[in-house]
């Protein structure tokens, strides 16, 4: 078991750990009452490996997360009324209402989104730690995706890059025994997924993910090496969800045992009581934190509920920019009805020159041709 930290310190994990369960069980109670769209997934269960981990990077360094991002793009900072009001689609949320669930982002944290494709956050990671690298900063990016994600094709191309280029990236797979409904032994042969990286030159560690104490420990020992040796490595965070894969799964696939099973180890009560055992904390201190995270998440619920909706007129904002120095047209014309009001060419609302680009494109062709 590993060693507490200062009693403030515990105490802010403990307080992070419960806002993160109250915000995801009150999400989970809007989607039923049709407040939230599309999809959304749940990481109930998995907040120790959320905060163990994160609270290892420093501020400076970049997270990217998957479409389970709600936890993240909290622990980095990004408040509950935002989170919230980008689940309810409303323009005062993190990502101004256009992502929704699987797409959270908050660049001034350096949280660097939830991606709703499965890997697809992997070469993303390894961009950043490139460009850390260009920058010549010892900046470290910790890349999260679950057990499934470590069977696509994206796992062995990043990581092989990123031991090739020898980028500063620590990638964590969230082993929650289940790719979507499909256990682990059923769709992984090798089943000990630290060392799925070993062949490629990315060694592994592991790390109990139902513990954030353990957590912290082994994500703050391979930030260290990542830091200073700048190298890439995998670290397995064994834990579970005890919600399915989505708030549209049946959970079919495994026994309501296993789940109570499981949540016998259940981070947040386990950390409380531990607290309680050393010290750290009393037991009004334990009610008083869960009080505070549900008045927090109820306030959330009232900011997004009274946020407005990102108007009509606005949506084919920010789909297509062109440089001054870029060439292209736009495919869609812009809703501003006097935008095309001198000639037919589409026009960029942010770029009075765009007119012209047609035109040039035409020269450029002409000239192709009279090459030829």
């Amino acid at each position: 078991m590993a060693d507490l930290p200062e009693p403030a310190v515990a105490r802010e994990w403990l307080q992070t750990m419960t806002l993160i369960r109250r915000f995801e069980e009150r999400a989970g109670e809007m989607y039923a009452r049709a407040k939230v769209g599309g999809f959304l997934h749940l990481s109930i269960g998995e907040e120790a490996t959320i905060v163990g981990s994160a609270r290892a990077l420093r501020d400076s360094d970049y997270l990217i997360s998957t479409y389970r991002s709600h936890g993240h793009a909290l622990v980095r900072g990004t408040p509950p009324e935002n989170v919230m009001a980008e689940l309810f689609g409303r323009v005062d949320g993190c990502s101004g209402g256009r992502g929704g669930s699987m797409h959270m982002f908050d660049i001034a944290r350096r949280f660097m989104g939830g991606y709703g494709i499965v890997g697809g956050n992997l070469p993303i990671a390894a961009g950043l730690a490139l460009a850390c690298d260009y920058r010549g900063t010892d900046d470290v990016t910790l890349c999260v995706f679950g057990d499934g994600a470590s069977n696509q094709g994206t796992f062995g191309e990043t990581l092989n890059l990123a031991a090739l280029w020898k980028l500063p990236v620590v990638f964590m797979v969230t082993n929650n025994q289940f790719g979507m409904g499909t256990a682990l032994s059923r769709h992984s042969a090798v089943t000990d997924l630290q060392r799925k990286g070993e062949s490629l030159g990315v060694p592994g560690m592991r790390c109990d993910g139902m513990d954030v104490a353990d957590t912290h420990r082994v994500v703050c020992e391979a930030i260290r090496r990542v830091r200073e040796q700048r190298c890439p490595l995998l670290v397995e965070a064994v834990t579970y969800r005890f919600r399915g894969h989505s708030m549209a799964d049946p959970e079919q696939y495994r026994s309501k045992e296993e789940v109570a099973q499981w949540r016998q180890r259940d981070p947040i009560p386990a950390f409380g009581e531990r607290l309680v055992a050393e010290g750290a904390i009393d037991e009004d201190v334990r009610a008083q934190i869960d009080a505070q995270a549900v008045a927090r998440v109820d306030a959330a619920v009232e900011f997004a509920d009274a946020s407005p909706f990102p108007p009509a007129e606005s949506l084919y904002d920010d789909v297509y920019v062109l440089d001054p120095g870029s060439t292209g047209s736009y495919s869609v014309r812009t809703t501003d009805p006097q935008a095309n009001a001198e000639d037919e060419s589409p026009r960029s609302p942010h770029d009075g020159d765009a007119s012209e680009i047609p035109q040039q494109m035409s020269e450029a062709l002409a000239h192709g041709e009279d090459a030829a």
